[in-house]
């Protein structure tokens, strides 16, 4: 059964999956041309070269990123619950964009690199702006880092037996809450 996708989100999907799996190096336009099963003509018309399609998945990143920002801004139990509860690795299209972008950044790509830092930042920002505190927002974001590098690779954080990653989830709000409280007292 054909793919009826627009050639150009198959494409812009099939170099993302081959940054993730191969790397910079095994995206090459052959690779994205045979995933994406469109002619090079194809690939061409939409994307010049591996650079422009570096620079629609940045874009990308840059859509879903500030979605996802304002969504965290808003979240009722605040950006800092918020932050921890997303670091769940779950191959979203957001996990998907950011570790293909962080693929381009390892490949030296400075805008990639720009990009994440800008990322990271914001997240930091809308932790300590709730928190109050720029070390425990530093903490807060380390330990949602932390939980999204341990769920994303096999292998991460041992885990009894049984465990889920709902109940480590809970484990983590329930330190993230204690931070908060002792923001909140040492601002009183």
């Amino acid at each position: 059964m054909p793919n009826t996708r627009p050639a150009r989100d198959r494409i812009l999907d099939a170099y993302e999956e081959l940054l993730i799996n191969e790397g910079p190096r095994g995206a090459t336009l052959d690779a994205v041309v045979a995933r994406a099963e469109v002619s090079k003509g194809g690939l061409l018309y939409h994307f010049k070269n591996k650079e422009a399609m570096a620079g629609a998945l940045i874009e990308k990143l840059r859509h879903l990123a500030a979605a996802d920002l304002q969504t965290m801004r808003e979240d009722p139990e605040g950006p800092s619950r918020y932050l921890v509860r997303g670091s769940v690795y779950v191959g979203s299209e957001l996990d998907r964009a950011l570790i293909g972008v962080v693929r381009l950044a390892q490949a030296s790509d400075p805008v990639a690199s720009e990009l994440l830092q800008e990322i990271h930042r914001s997240w930091f920002d809308l932790v300590r702006d709730e928190v109050g505190d720029p070390g425990i927002a530093r903490a807060i974001t380390l330990l949602a880092d932390g939980l999204y590098y341990n769920e994303g690779l096999p292998g991460g954080w041992p885990q009894a037996t049984g465990d889920s990653s709902p109940h480590s989830v809970a484990d983590l709000l329930e330190i993230v809450d204690v931070l908060k409280s002792h923001a909140r007292q040492t601002r009183a």
